[in-house]
C-alpha cells in the first residue's frame, strides 16, 4: 500500500484523448440563460465529446445541448464535472474550465452576495 499523501488532480488526462475536470460554479446566478449560451458554443467549437455531471448525480449531460444544460438548474455552489472525449479533448476542458472560473466572461457580479 502507498502511504505517501495523495494530491487531488483538478484534471485527469489520458493518452487516448480523455480530459475530465471538476469545478465549482461562483457565477452569482449559476448557469442561466447567457451563460449556457457562453458554455454550449465554446463547447461545440471543440471536435469532441463534451459531457457534464452536476453535483455527483451520475448522469452525463451533453454538454453541447443549451436544452440540456439550462434543464440541469445548475446553481452557484454546485459542482461540475466536465469531461471530453476525442480531438482537442485537453484543451476543451482548459477553455471550458477557465470560462466557469471566468463567471462567463460576464462583468457585473450577480447574485446576493454582489
Amino acid at each position: 500500500m502507498d502511504n505517501r499523501p495523495r494530491r487531488e488532480a483538478p484534471e485527469a488526462v489520458d493518452t487516448q484523448g480523455y480530459c475530465q475536470a471538476e469545478i465549482e460554479v461562483t457565477h452569482g446566478f449559476g448557469l442561466h440563460a447567457r451563460p449556457s449560451v457562453v458554455f454550449t458554443r465554446l463547447a461545440k467549437s471543440f471536435p469532441c465529446t463534451v459531457e457534464i455531471e452536476v453535483n455527483d448525480s451520475n448522469v452525463w449531460l451533453n454538454g453541447k445541448s443549451i436544452v440540456k444544460i439550462m434543464g440541469a438548474r445548475i446553481r452557484r455552489g454546485s459542482i461540475l464535472k466536465i469531461r471530453a472525449r476525442g480531438l482537442r479533448a485537453a484543451e476543451a476542458i482548459h477553455a471550458l474550465k477557465a470560462l466557469v472560473e471566468r463567471d462567463f466572461d460576464e462583468e457585473k457580479k450577480h447574485g446576493r452576495s454582489a
